[in-house]
């Protein structure tokens, strides 16, 4: 199986508002970067949608590093979260839907496709892939709410 790198983040001006989420891909000397935008999302959306669109992008199963400063979406997964949903009927503990879940039900297929281990890392720190990632979405998101370009992109940044 290929060992895929991947470094995800979201960004949201509002929230609700306009939204960029941003994906980089590495694999050996090989990086791809995906990016996009939506007219009115939320930030945990963005963070969802950067990681769903990472791991579809995969034409194969591969183990994945999947690099995320968001503590919802790493949670979600390491502490069993998704699987007390599932088993809850897409609800909370406290009997509410979740939200996101046609996301997080995308998420959970790609999750179980391929081997991910999901690596929380520090936001606005000192490490660099997520500071890219980073600005790429906020520039995404920037790009949405001054010119009104909504869609994804390959390979930009």
């Amino acid at each position: 199986m290929k060992h895929v790198i991947i470094y995800t983040d979201g960004a949201c001006s509002g929230n609700p508002g306009p939204g960029g989420w941003a994906a980089l891909l590495m694999y050996g000397d090989t990086e791809k970067v995906l990016t996009g935008a939506e007219r009115r999302t939320t930030n945990n959306r963005m963070e969802l949608r950067a990681a769903l669109e990472a791991l579809q992008a995969l034409t194969e199963p591969c183990r994945v590093a999947l690099h995320t400063d968001s503590a919802y979406l790493a949670r979600a997964f390491n502490e069993g979260w998704v699987e007390n949903w599932q088993g809850n009927g897409w609800r909370t503990s406290k009997k509410k839907p979740v939200e996101n879940q046609d996301l997080w039900k995308a998420l959970v297929e790609q999750n179980d496709r391929h081997e991910v281990e999901w690596v929380k890392v520090k936001g606005h720190a000192d490490d660099d892939l997520n500071n890219r990632v980073d600005g790429l979405a906020v520039d995404r998101m920037n790009l949405a709410r001054d010119t009104g370009w909504y869609g994804e992109g390959e390979n930009e940044g």
